[in-house]
């Protein structure tokens, strides 16, 4: 069964790869970090936001797709929110599968999809005191196009 689990509290990567490992031949996985840079302007902190109960739904629709779509044995999504400092991890997908093909496609179809269609809302604030939303990207959209 996935685990979606939206908190501001870190995780720990390897003891979360190693509960996909219980049967699995092949585990993938994607972290995501917060970037020191971002527009050419050094970051302070990026902070999400979220919408709870419907971010919570989304995430799991999306686990639900990948466990359709492959032949999966489980998968995990962990997104934080919060105000998050560089180097700090964001999110966690990772899949578990019987063979490497599977996982790997896994992984990356529930990130392409995290990144488009689960609410979550980045602010990001710079060293000058500046701060902006961050915009839906066109290549984020395309990447999430490319599994239909």
């Amino acid at each position: 069964m996935p685990i979606i689990r939206i908190q501001a509290e870190d995780f720990d990567v390897g003891a979360e790869l190693a509960r996909l490992e219980v049967g699995a031949g092949a585990v993938a996985s994607f972290v995501g970090i917060v970037r020191a840079e971002a527009h050419g302007k050094r970051l302070t902190a990026l902070t999400l936001e979220h919408y709870p109960g419907m971010t919570e739904r989304a995430a799991s629709a999306i686990a639900d797709q990948a466990m359709m779509r492959w032949p999966l044995s489980d998968c995990t999504i962990i997104h934080r929110i919060g105000r998050l400092a560089p180097g700090a991890r964001i999110v966690l997908a990772a899949a578990a599968s019987a063979h490497r093909a599977a996982a790997l496609e896994a992984t990356a179809f529930l990130i392409d999809w995290l990144k488009t269609d689960a609410p979550f809302w980045k602010h990001e604030t710079f060293t000058n005191g500046e701060t902006a939303w961050v915009a839906p990207r066109t290549e984020d959209d395309q990447a999430r196009s490319r599994w239909g």
